[in-house]
C-alpha cells in the first residue's frame, strides 16, 4: 500500500505518520513510500489507540502550558479588579485573553454563555482566580450576594464535628433520553416514567435505596439525585452537582457523547466529583461500548482497563443487567471517599434547596438535602439567615410523614410562608442571629425567577420591537420556571430574540391573560392550567395560548415563532442579457422590441433590469417572447427574438436587459 493512501485513510499528512510510527514500533522509514500491507493492516488496527494517546499527550502539552501561564502570573502577582456584574466580553478584557478562549474556560466549568451575557462576580473571581490573577474588588462594587455568604458558611458546617459516615450522595447525569430515569427505575424498583410526561424527567428529585455491602453484607443507603437530561436543566444540573459526593454518567451504548454529555462531563469536572461511567443500553443492536469508551477518553475520560482512574460498568437498565455491580462500584467509589463522605448528626440541620414551588393544599413547599445535623418537625426553617418558617410537616421521596431527617436525607419540607429559591441554603446554626422575614418585601424584592416584573407594557422604545417575541411564562415549580426563562434569555441572534414580560408560579390568572393580551406575548403555561375567568378572557381576547408539559417541546415552539419573525432571505439568479437592436412598437406601459440574446437564456415572465450606458436606470418585466413567427417561453444565447417588456422605461437601441429571477428563502434560527 502506498504510504500516501495510508495516511489519507487514517486521515493524517503522510510525513507527520511516517514521524509518529517509529514511537509505536513501525519503523518504516521516514522517506518510504510503499508499506507492506500486512504491517499496514496493523497500523489501521491499532490506529485508534495511537491517536488517542496522541490526543490526550497534547491536551497534557496545553495543560502544562497553562499551567505555567497561571504560575507565571501568580509569581508576577498581575491583579485585575471585577465589579459586582460584567459581560463575558469585559471580563476578557479585564484579563487581556481571546474572548473565545474565556467562553471555553467557562464551558469546562459548566457555565454555558457567550461573549454579550452578564455573570456575577463570584462567577468571574473564580475563572481569573483559576486563570492566576490576583483579584481585588472595584471600589464600590456591590456585596457578591447573600447567598454566597451562605454557601460558604455551609461548607464550613460541613467540616465541623463531621466525625459519622453518612450515606453517598449521587447525582445522575448524561444526555436526554440515555436512560437516566430508567436506571433508577431498576435502582430503586419504582416505575416513575410512567408518570413523567414523554418520558422526561420535569423536576430535580432525590431518591434513596438500600444495597448490601458486597464486602461485610451490611445494608448501605444510598441517595441519588436525579437530575433532568435536557439542555434547559443546565442551570439545575449544576446545582444538583454542588450537593453530590459522587457522580454517575449515563451514556447510551448506541448513541455514544453528545453535546449534553459533555456538558454533563464540564459540570463534574468542575465540582470535582468522583466519577463512575455507567454504559446503558448494551442490549441494543447497534450497542458499541468500545466506541463510547474511544470517545469518552477524547474528553479526557479515560476508563479504569485503559489506565486511567474512571470505572466503567456496561448496563441495560430496561433488561435490569448489570446494575448490582453498578451499585457494588459505587459503594468501591464511595468507601474510597469515605474520609469525606461525613457528617455531624447532633449538630443543628444544614443542607440545599434542590426542588421548591407552591402547592395548591400546601402552600409553599420545599424539597431539602440534609447535608449535615438532623431536621426534626417543628424546627424552624432558617433560609439564607431569615426565618422563612416552621416544619409543620416533613415527608420523605415516597411521601411518608417523618419525624426527622438525618444527613444525606432528601426531605420535602411543609411550613414555609413563602417558597425559597432552589440553592438557598437552610441552616439551623443560623438562628441565633436570624431576623423573621418580611413576606411582603421578600416578594417584591425578590431577584429569582419567582419574580413578576412591575411593567406591564413592552419597551417601546426598542428599535427592534418587531424583532422581539414577547412571552408571558407561569409554570408549577420554581425550578422549572428558572430552566425555562434561563433557556429562552439565550434563544436570540442579530435578527431576534425573545423578551419575557412576564413570568411566576401557579395557574394563569386575569391579570396574566391582560398582560399578555397588551404586550402582544404568547402565554404559556407549563404544568399550570388557566383559572375560569382567565379561560374565559383567552377565549375573548384571542390571546395566544400555549400549554406544554414537556420543557424542550415549549423551548422548541418558541424557537418556530422566531423563525417567523426572520425576514427571508431573497436569493437572486442571473437569467440572460439581450441587447435591444430594434423598437416596433411602444405605449404607457408595453413595449415591443426586437433584440438578440448575448449571453444566458431569456425566459417569459421573468423580471429584468434596463442598462444604458452600463448604469442601471429602471426594472421591468419580460412578459412575452416570439422566436419567428412564433410565441415561445425560452430563447437560447446567440439567438434573435421578439419581446413584449413591461415597464416605465422606455426602451432605446443600444440598451442591454437583463433577465433575472428572484426567490425567498426562509431562514433557519442560527442562535449567536
Amino acid at each position: 500500500m502506498n504510504v500516501s493512501e495510508l495516511a489519507r485513510q487514517l486521515r493524517i499528512h503522510p510525513q507527520k505518520m511516517l514521524a509518529i510510527l517509529p514511537e509505536f514500533g513501525f519503523d518504516i522509514g521516514a522517506k518510504s513510500i510503499k508499506v507492506d500491507d500486512r504491517v499496514a493492516e496493523q497500523i489501521q488496527k491499532q490506529w485508534r489507540q495511537i491517536k488517542f494517546i496522541l490526543e490526550r499527550r497534547e491536551r497534557e502539552e496545553k495543560e502544562k502550558e497553562k499551567a505555567k501561564e497561571k504560575a507565571l502570573r501568580k509569581e508576577k502577582g498581575v491583579t485585575v479588579s471585577i465589579p459586582a456584574k460584567l459581560t463575558v466580553r469585559d471580563l476578557a478584557d479585564r484579563l487581556e485573553l481571546p474572548v473565545n478562549k474565556l467562553i471555553v474556560e467557562l464551558m469546562k466549568n459548566g457555565i454555558l454563555t457567550n461573549q454579550n451575557e452578564n455573570i456575577d462576580r463570584e462567577t468571574a473571581t473564580i475563572m481569573a482566580e483559576e486563570l492566576g490573577f490576583t483579584v481585588a474588588a472595584e471600589t464600590g462594587a456591590a456585596d457578591a450576594g447573600v447567598v454566597n455568604r451562605h454557601v460558604s458558611q455551609l461548607e464550613n458546617a460541613l467540616l465541623e464535628g463531621a466525625s459519622h459516615p453518612r450515606p453517598p450522595v449521587i447525582v445522575v447525569m448524561g444526555h436526554v433520553d440515555h436512560g437516566k430515569t430508567k436506571l433508577l427505575d431498576a435502582i430503586r424498583s419504582a416505575n416513575v416514567v410512567a408518570t413523567e410526561a414523554g418520558g422526561i424527567t420535569q423536576h430535580i428529585g432525590a431518591y434513596q435505596t438500600i444495597w448490601k455491602n458486597p464486602k461485610n453484607k451490611d445494608k448501605t443507603p444510598l441517595t441519588f439525585i436525579d437530575t433532568p437530561g435536557h439542555e434547559a436543566f443546565t442551570v439545575m444540573r449544576s446545582r444538583g452537582a454542588k450537593v453530590a459526593d459522587i457522580a454517575v454518567l449515563v451514556v447510551a451504548a448506541d448513541d455514544s457523547v453528545k453535546p449534553q454529555t459533555v456538558e454533563a462531563i464540564n459540570i463534574i469536572k468542575a465540582a470535582k466529583l468522583p466519577l463512575v461511567v455507567a454504559i446503558n443500553k448494551i442490549d441494543k443492536p447497534g450497542a458499541d461500548p468500545q466506541k463510547v469508551k474511544s470517545d469518552l477518553g477524547q474528553q479526557n475520560i479515560i476508563p479504569e482497563e485503559w489506565g486511567g482512574d474512571v470505572p466503567m460498568v456496561e448496563i441495560s437498565a430496561k433488561e435490569n443487567k448489570n446494575i448490582d455491580k453498578l451499585l457494588d462500584t459505587l459503594l468501591v467509589v464511595a468507601e474510597m471517599q469515605g474520609g469525606n463522605i461525613k457528617a455531624d448528626p447532633s449538630r443543628a440541620a444544614a443542607g440545599t434547596v434542590i426542588e421548591a414551588h407552591v402547592d395548591k393544599g400546601a402552600g409553599p413547599v420545599a424539597t431539602i438535602l440534609v447535608q449535615t445535623g438532623t431536621l426534626h418537625v417543628n424546627d424552624p426553617l432558617v433560609v439564607n439567615g431569615e426565618i422563612y418558617g416552621k416544619a409543620r410537616a416533613l415527608k420523605n421521596y415516597r411521601g411518608e410523614d417523618i419525624k426527622n431527617a438525618p444527613p444525606s436525607t432528601p426531605v420535602r419540607i411543609l411550613g414555609f410562608k413563602i417558597a425559597p429559591q432552589v440553592g438557598d441554603i437552610l441552616d439551623l446554626g443560623q438562628l441565633g442571629s436570624a431576623k423573621s422575614i418580611d413576606v411582603r418585601m421578600k416578594r417584591s424584592t425578590q431577584t429569582g425567577a419567582e419574580n413578576k416584573p412591575i411593567n406591564t407594557q413592552a419597551d417601546e422604545d426598542d428599535a427592534q420591537a418587531h424583532h422581539t417575541l414577547n412571552v408571558v411564562v407561569k409554570a408549577d415549580t420554581l425550578g422549572s420556571l428558572e430552566a425555562i426563562i434561563g433557556s429562552l434569555e439565550r434563544l436570540k441572534n442579530s435578527e431576534v430574540n425573545v423578551k419575557v414580560v412576564g413570568k411566576g408560579l401557579g395557574n394563569i390568572t386575569a391579570d396574566d391573560v391582560t398582560l399578555a393580551e397588551t404586550t402582544k406575548a404568547i402565554l404559556f403555561a407549563f404544568h399550570v392550567t388557566p383559572m375560569p375567568l382567565a379561560f374565559e378572557m383567552i377565549q375573548k381576547t384571542g390571546v395566544d395560548f400555549r400549554q406544554h408539559k414537556i420543557i424542550y417541546d415549549l423551548l422548541d415552539e418558541v424557537k418556530l415563532e422566531l423563525e417567523k419573525l426572520l425576514v427571508p432571505e431573497l436569493i437572486t439568479t442571473e437569467l440572460g442579457n439581450v441587447k435591444i437592436l430594434q423598437i416596433f412598437r411602444s405605449d404607457k406601459k408595453v413595449m415591443i422590441a426586437g433584440g438578440r440574446v448575448e449571453s444566458g437564456k431569456l425566459f417569459k415572465d421573468s423580471k429584468a433590469r434596463v442598462k444604458r450606458g452600463g448604469e442601471i436606470i429602471g426594472l421591468g418585466k419580460i412578459a412575452g417572447l416570439q422566436s419567428g413567427k412564433q410565441a415561445v417561453d425560452m430563447v437560447p444565447e446567440g439567438s434573435e427574438c421578439g419581446l413584449q417588456f413591461e415597464s416605465k422605461v422606455k426602451l432605446e437601441e443600444g440598451d442591454i436587459v437583463e433577465a433575472y429571477k428572484e426567490e425567498k428563502k426562509e431562514k433557519k434560527l442560527v442562535l449567536s
